[in-house]
């Protein structure tokens, strides 16, 4: 099987807590940097075949810490990218009831039915995520893989494995810095068998 361990970044810095980031290049917090800094203790007890990244800053910050302990260097994936959130990008949580007549912790279920203004298209991201998915298990078969990418993206992976609506994945917390790991087996019937055997660890919290 293959052993995919799906990375958060860290915690943003603080005038994007809390606010719909998405596509804004932004870097961690103090706090941030040290959850990046468990996270690389956390991991470092175990091998890694392979690595892919998402390129975005937040993400790239909280591997930095990790980079002694990998063999070669992360592979970044333009698709990894976190969701565009369109007209959400850059509010609060707390601004979206006002501004938009929504709540803002209904977000996956919006953005299943396309109801966030000019948000990047559901079937867009379920498909460019589904490509690096698709990207790492051909590349890395059988192998032990970190993915270090995004809330939503982790969130739409789990969707895509387990075969479940993304919706759903609102009763699923993915925190800063934490770590989900998921086996793949082999495809039968157009279907990988998944095991999930970790779920949003936080190694700066938990342990």
């Amino acid at each position: 099987m293959t052993r995919l361990f799906l990375c958060r970044h860290a915690e943003v810095e603080e005038r994007y807590y809390r606010v719909f980031g998405g596509r804004i290049n932004m870097g961690l917090s103090s706090r941030g940097l040290a959850q990046a800094e468990s996270l690389a203790r956390w991991l470092a007890k175990h091998s890694f075949d392979s690595v892919y990244a998402s390129p975005m800053q937040r993400v790239q910050l909280t591997i930095v810490p990790c980079l002694p302990q990998f063999s070669q260097s992360p592979v970044c994936l333009d698709t990894l990218r976190e969701v565009d959130f369109g007209d959400w990008t850059g509010c609060g949580w707390d601004e979206i009831q006002q501004r938009f007549g929504s709540s803002a912790y209904d977000w996956l279920q919006l953005m299943e039915s396309n109801a966030i203004p000019n948000c990047e298209p559901i079937d867009d991201f379920r498909a460019r995520v589904g490509s690096s998915l698709q990207t790492i298990l051909k590349k890395s078969p059988e192998q032990t893989v970190a993915v270090f990418a995004h809330g939503g993206v982790i969130r739409m992976l789990l969707s895509l494995l387990i075969e479940l609506p993304l919706s759903k994945f609102e009763h699923v917390e993915i925190d800063y810095a934490s770590v989900t790991c998921v086996n793949v087996g082999e495809i039968k019937a157009g279907r990988p068998r998944t095991e999930i055997q970790l779920l949003n660890l936080t190694p700066w919290r938990d342990l």
